[in-house]
């Protein structure tokens, strides 16, 4: 006898054998013990979960003249007349080929024919999403209004592709995927059946590798028991599944989190040069930063993860040492990659750039990067390092201030930018004056310069790049002796009538000799006008004030 696939040897045969869908089999079996079954079901939900399974015990288990338990008893004249390939009462369609609207016709023409050996005459329709409109207009009436002996089971893992008037005339059971533990258990009974010995790391491993889907991991674990010869250990899964070394990953992961980007790059250059895929450490990448995160906020972690002993040692290790916050980032990085790894020419080159960003939090903008350096700049104020000059050094000559190291970009604060450059100076052109020295700017001849001397004294007394390119916004004028810098922005406006930036301003205009001037928003002197002008009529009622 050939070799069976292990999904298939050992494919449920009564509801009980069912892993889980508990909320699924107690419905069906409470209508199969009382009679009352439905004309029309529909079983959506992911791959492997035991959609055409079920169909094909409930197809049987109404039929049965002796059902056990809400299973077909397989001993009675209609279980075995069943069992036979050739029997037509119970039909499977697969709507993937057969999804035109001829193939439904004709099953509307032999529905009307009555079951030959059992009670109702099953059809059991799967991937019935495939189905073309037309296909699922010939079948729409037949669903509604079946003989009595019909029963239709559709089977499908896209429900969202059906037609509402197919959904609203069947009895919707949604198949959940299978929570890890009972995969695990699911595979160490059938392992034990064949008698399999197996380290309890790799049922693990090969029930993670399943992702909820029985017969994804019992096909992973027919892969593996052919790889290995003895007994099923955690490498052999590794090596089946295409996984590089999980030390090699360790030491990639730990890079990534202390951001030290050299071995970074390194351990991927070892890793790929090996044989593996980009996809495959993106993967695996991803895993080793998911396991991180449970080891870090878990405290049970070995029990959810289930990894060897030295394994999960490694994995805690490199946890406690990283930041949450950093785990959290990089793992929103790289699972931002595996999309654009699908239809990219040079995936390597994507996944470097995306190993780079997460070493590298400085060049990145998201809210990690900027809670990287408030916190930097929070211990640097702490430290003092930002603290003011005493008075006695700010009085001493330029020449012996000490000279400041340049702080790096990531250091430097992000909100104001540095101070123009000074220009350069011209050999031919008058020495410039003083800072301190009065410049009479209300004189005919000086007042269309006013505003150059104002920003030139700015720039010599005023420390602040910001204040600096707010002024160079401004928009000067003069009203009789009054000097108006009139801003458009409103945020702009109100900036500048802050207490520290408005004493500067004041500073730097009492040098060049203006003491009378007025820092206004563009729209505001017609405010004040019309707010003068009400003001006159509410005084002098009796005048007649006229507006030109």
């Amino acid at each position: 006898m050939s070799y069976q696939a292990l999904y298939r040897t050992f494919r449920p045969s009564t509801l009980s054998e069912l892993v889980r869908q508990e909320h699924i089999v107690k419905i069906l079996v409470n209508q199969i013990e009382t009679g009352r079954v439905g004309h029309a079901y529909l079983f959506c939900g992911p791959r492997g979960t035991g959609k055409t399974s079920t169909a094909k015990i409930f197809a049987k288990a109404i039929n049965c003249l002796h059902p056990v338990n809400g299973s077909p008893c397989g001993a009675c004249e209609v279980c075995k007349a069943l069992a036979d390939p050739t029997n037509l009462d119970i039909t499977e369609i697969d709507a993937a080929s057969n999804n035109g609207v001829n193939e439904m016709r004709d099953l509307r023409e032999k529905v009307q024919y009555p079951p030959v050996a059992a009670r109702y005459k099953v059809y059991i329709v799967d991937e019935v999403h495939m189905l073309s409109d037309s296909a699922f207009n010939a079948l729409l009436k037949t669903l509604e209004e079946p003989p009595k002996h019909a029963v239709f089971i559709l089977a499908t893992t896209e429900p969202q592709k059906l037609p509402a008037t197919i959904l609203s005339r069947c009895m919707r059971f949604d198949f959940k995927l299978i929570p890890q533990k009972d995969l695990e258990e699911h595979i160490k009974n059938i392992l034990q059946k064949i008698g399999k010995e197996y380290e309890e790391e790799a049922v693990a491993a090969i029930a993670r590798a399943g992702a909820g889907s029985v017969r994804d991991s019992l096909s992973i674990a027919d892969i593996c028991i052919s790889y290995s010869r003895g007994k099923l250990t955690y490498a052999d899964v590794n090596e089946v599944l295409g996984s590089a070394d999980f030390y090699e990953i360790a030491k990639l992961g730990e890079a990534v989190l202390s951001e030290n980007v050299s071995d970074a790059l390194t351990e991927t250059e070892r890793v790929l040069s090996s044989g593996k895929g980009v996809g495959v450490l993106t993967k695996d990448i991803l895993n080793f930063i998911n396991d991180c995160s449970i080891a870090k906020s878990c405290r049970n972690a070995n029990a959810i993860l289930n990894l060897p002993e030295e394994m999960f040692a490694e994995v805690s290790r490199i946890a406690q040492k990283a930041d949450g916050r950093k785990i959290l980032r990089c793992a929103e990085i790289f699972t931002g990659i595996e999309a654009d790894l699908r239809y990219s020419m040079s995936p390597r080159i994507v996944f470097e750039t995306a190993l780079v960003k997460a070493c590298m939090p400085e060049t990145d903008f998201d809210a990690l990067s900027l809670s990287r350096r408030l916190d930097l700049l929070e211990s640097k104020l702490k430290s003092g390092q930002f603290a003011a000059a005493p008075a006695a050094q700010a009085d001493r000559p330029a020449a012996k201030a000490p000279v400041l190291e340049e702080a790096p970009l990531e250091d430097a604060p992000f909100d104001d930018p540095p101070p123009p450059p000074p220009e350069p100076e011209d050999a031919y052109a008058p020495p410039r004056r003083p800072a301190a020295e009065k410049i009479d700017a209300l004189s005919p001849e000086k007042r269309k310069g006013a505003f150059g001397y104002f920003m030139r004294s700015l720039r010599s007394s005023v420390k602040n790049g910001v204040l600096f390119t707010m002024c160079q916004d401004l928009e000067p004028s003069f009203e009789g002796d009054k000097f108006i810098l009139t801003a458009s922005s409103e945020v702009i406006h109100r900036s500048l009538l802050r207490e520290e930036h408005y004493k500067s301003v004041k500073a730097a205009l009492e040098n060049i000799g203006i003491t009378d001037f007025e820092i206004r928003l563009r729209g505001a002197k017609a405010d004040r006008l019309d707010e003068d002008i009400a003001r006159l009529k509410r005084d002098f009622s009796g005048a007649d004030i006229q507006e030109k």
